[in-house]
């Protein structure tokens, strides 16, 4: 990859399309293996420029300024609390703004990068409640004026908690005889009314501002003393750390790291990267080296290292662990993910090093130091029970308060278009953007953009869901599928909601109704393939087919080691599903016993 220039597929654009569908597939994911998505270096410099200046410069020089402190003493900040809670703060506001996680052209925003603000400062753009049908006065899927005014009120407020200096608490004195205070209580409180209030009228906004795991510690800045306070911001941190860990337990990380190691912008080896996969290019499965790359390196760091941090009362050996989890977020922010949380990632390097150093279990800050063992057990309870409920059922919980990050097992969907049909968005949408195809066209003639837009296809195709998506594909569209425009869900949703981190959720047949309102497609024009998440205890998926104009059409599932087992492109046609449930060609529900359909069962056509 050059400064400028990427390194685009082997293909000729002006006939690319005129290739079958898994011909096309094949091409993107063997591009993948040697070059990831190809990108300019001048893109990832452009994402270490904004941590480096905005996050890291302009954030840090708020925190310290508006707390008496100096920035360029960092022994005299690094450990000071109020520091840590302006940090969190400000990375809640860059989420909430839409200029950390899930922004620019790595995330799908092309033009313009920023999604966020641009849109939730808009009346008439899409917004999606969670329970719309549960919680009054959050029905529809129109933002308003009121909305927009929550929002605004959102941002002002962590803007005022960051600005005012901070106050002084008994219990921080009585820990602390020098420090600058806390932020204060008082402009806390709000900001945790509004995120409840803006997350049960627009679930997107309350997942972009990376909530499950930012509110808990804003109300632990509110309500706690200082004690009990610094070791329930560890109990919080170790149970996303552990909680993620134990989420790649299944065989689905082991297919994250090989197409992640690929698209890693300082690994120039291909040697390296082809040593992930079985045997480039006849078989794309993870090698014995991807898996031992994922499990020991991911899975065992992720679990054991954090509950070493927890109770370790050894200093060499809590050095050595604070080490090893600054290390393995710093690598993963290396590798620019595609969703691209890198403020996440440093931040909690960061944290690793002010929790467990900063405040040593020995020094007081223990979980036995807390101040009652029923406090202990309710925030323990309170932090576990998502990402229990949601790896017991999927259905029901986000991946990200489930603390699934990156382990691979995620709700995903892939989106279908007739001809001409992908055009009623740009028509319809009320959105600053267009279409991510439509934001290529302003860089890349048509052809290009077809061919980059495939790149995304090729990119799931590498993990497990992709081998089932393409097969429900496959299955639903027959030879229609080489004529289609298929898209990968995750970058569609970011051009329609602003927002997107790898949550099938926010893309479900709500969305698609919320499009079919503005759209009108006609049936057969806008078909979508979508899966859930696995649970925890089972070795099967469940999946729906979405058509705009009829909504679910098919329910099912389908085992996991069939997608696994088979080749991104799928030489052997598609993987066998259990149908459940079907729409019948009246509109009438109609359940069926059939274990597996055939490839050219319930065609959806035009």
């Amino acid at each position: 990859m050059g400064f400028k220039t990427g390194n685009f597929p082997e293909v000729d654009p002006a006939t690319f399309l005129d290739l079958p569908f898994r011909d096309r597939l094949r091409a993107m994911t063997t591009h993948w293996v040697d070059y990831g998505f190809g990108t300019p270096k001048m893109v990832h410099t452009i994402y270490i420029l904004k941590l480096l200046v905005l996050y890291l410069g302009v954030g840090l020089t708020l925190a310290t300024f508006t707390s008496g402190l100096n920035v360029l003493d960092v022994g005299a900040w690094w450990n000071e609390p109020i520091v840590y809670q302006k940090l969190i703060l400000w990375t809640v506001l860059l989420e909430a703004v839409g200029l950390a996680g899930s922004w620019g052209p790595l995330a799908g925003h092309f033009k313009p990068m920023t999604g966020g603000i641009l849109y939730w400062l808009r009346p008439g753009t899409i917004r999606l409640p969670p329970w719309p049908g549960k919680v009054p006065l959050t029905a529809g899927d129109t933002r308003t004026v009121g909305d927009v005014l929550i929002y605004a009120a959102l941002l002002v407020n962590i803007v005022v908690a960051l600005i005012l200096p901070g106050v002084h608490t008994s219990s921080i004195d009585a820990a602390i005889t020098d420090n600058s205070g806390l932020v204060r209580p008082a402009v806390l409180f709000p900001l945790i009314a509004l995120l409840v209030l803006i997350g049960l009228r627009d679930k997107v906004i309350f997942i972009a501002a990376r909530s499950e795991q930012y509110l808990p510690a804003i109300v632990f800045f509110g309500v706690l003393p200082f004690v009990d306070m610094i070791v329930a911001l560890k109990l919080l941190i170790v149970s996303v750390w552990v909680g993620a860990g134990v989420s790649k337990l299944g065989h689905h990380f082991s297919m994250v790291v090989p197409p992640m190691l690929s698209n890693t912008p300082w690994m120039p080896f291909k040697k390296i990267k082809r040593a992930h996969y079985r045997n480039f290019p006849e078989d794309l499965r993870p090698s014995i080296v991807a898996g031992g790359v994922a499990h020991v390196l991911g899975t065992v760091v992720e679990v054991v290292t954090p509950l070493v941090l927890l109770f370790s009362t050894n200093r060499t050996l809590t050095l050595f662990a604070v080490a090893l989890m600054v290390a393995f977020h710093l690598f993963i922010l290396s590798t620019f993910p595609l969703a691209v949380p890198l403020e996440w990632n440093l931040l909690f390097a960061y944290a690793s090093i002010f929790l467990f150093l900063g405040f040593p279990a020995w020094d007081g800050y223990g979980v036995a130091d807390m101040s009652s063992v029923w406090l202990t057990a309710v925030i323990v309870a309170a932090l576990v029970f998502f990402p229990i409920l949601g790896n017991l059922r999927p259905d029901l919980v986000s991946f990200l308060p489930s603390m699934r990050q990156y382990a691979g097992n995620w709700a995903s969907a892939t989106w279908a278009f007739a001809p001409g049909a992908e055009e009623k968005l740009d028509e319809h949408i009320i959105r600053p953007t267009k279409n991510t195809r439509t934001q290529l066209l302003a860089t890349y003639p048509p052809e290009v953009a077809d061919v980059v837009m495939h790149q995304l296809l090729g990119w799931r195709s590498m993990h497990s869901q992709g081998r089932a998506l393409f097969s429900l594909m496959m299955r639903h569209l027959g030879d229609d599928i080489d004529t289609y425009s298929l898209r990968e869900a995750e970058f569609s949703c970011n051009s329609l909601v602003a927002f997107n981190f790898g949550d099938g959720h926010l893309h479900n047949e709500f969305l698609i109704a919320a499009l079919q309102r503005r759209c009108n497609f006609a049936p057969g024009e806008f078909v979508v393939a979508w899966i859930e998440s696995q649970p925890i205890h089972k070795g099967t998926q469940q999946y729906k087919v979405i058509d705009a104009a009829l909504g679910v059409i098919e329910r099912g599932t389908y085992k996991v080691s069939d997608a696994i087992n088979e080749q991104p492109w799928l030489p052997n046609g598609p993987i066998p599903f259990d149908v459940q449930w079907t729409l019948d060609g009246d509109g009438s529900n109609v359940r069926t016993r059939e274990a597996k359909m055939r490839k050219t069962d319930l065609v959806v056509r035009p």
